[in-house]
């Protein structure tokens, strides 16, 4: 069985995470919030290629989890992230059940909602095959090449104006038609959803839990 990812522990940067894409054509290093370091690799290529790029990147990725340190103490105490700051491990633990329910409830029907509103602007199909409420700490929403939406809990937090939680569903139901983030994505995502960068840069200053 070809195995899709690979975990390890690199002695000087912790947890690394190589995962193997099918259109992926280079390979990307990124540092997740967590700290996780993960590898993006073609499909076919071997796991050495990964290892050794972590190798000779670790003075980068120690450089950037020190400014997203930095920057998650700023944003830490800001009004998007005022709805968790002060929450001890159990607080914390209590309100991502309470997020869980209201995203079951509420995001599935919403998301069907703008599917219908989309297909009446454009005439296109928007039609998905599932919507599953998820929570991860890496992306607010993602659309599958099997038309299957996820979407985080985070999008039910108090400090998420409901523009925003829009903005993200309407996001990944382009994805149904375009999946990349290329000129004609935005500009379908910009028909549907006007102003779609501004809420991008607003969306970036929060802190997913």
């Amino acid at each position: 069985m070809f195995n899709p990812f690979l975990e390890y522990d690199d002695p000087v940067v912790g947890r690394v995470k190589i995962v193997r894409q099918p259109r992926a054509k280079r390979v990307r290093l990124t540092v997740r919030p967590e700290g996780e370091v993960r590898v993006s690799l073609p499909w076919y290529w071997n796991w050495d290629y990964g290892s050794s790029f972590v190798e000779k990147n670790r003075d980068w990725i120690l450089r950037t989890r020190e400014r997203m340190a930095a920057r998650a103490q700023a944003v830490g105490a800001s009004s998007e992230n005022s709805d968790i700051v002060g929450l001890d491990a159990e607080a914390t633990a209590r309100y991502i059940e309470t997020l869980r329910t209201e995203a079951k409830a509420l995001l599935p029907a919403r998301l069907a909602e703008l599917a219908r509103f989309a297909e009446e602007k454009t005439g296109m199909d928007f039609s998905f095959n599932s919507a599953t409420v998820k929570h991860n700490r890496s992306n607010w929403g993602s659309c599958s090449r099997k038309r299957n939406i996820n979407m985080n809990i985070n999008l039910m937090r108090s400090t998420v104006p409901p523009q925003l939680r829009d903005y993200v569903l309407l996001h990944e139901l382009c994805h149904l038609q375009l999946p990349n983030h290329g000129p004609r994505f935005h500009a379908l995502l910009d028909s549907l959803c006007p102003g779609h960068r501004t809420l991008s840069r607003r969306l970036a200053r929060y802190t997913l839990i």
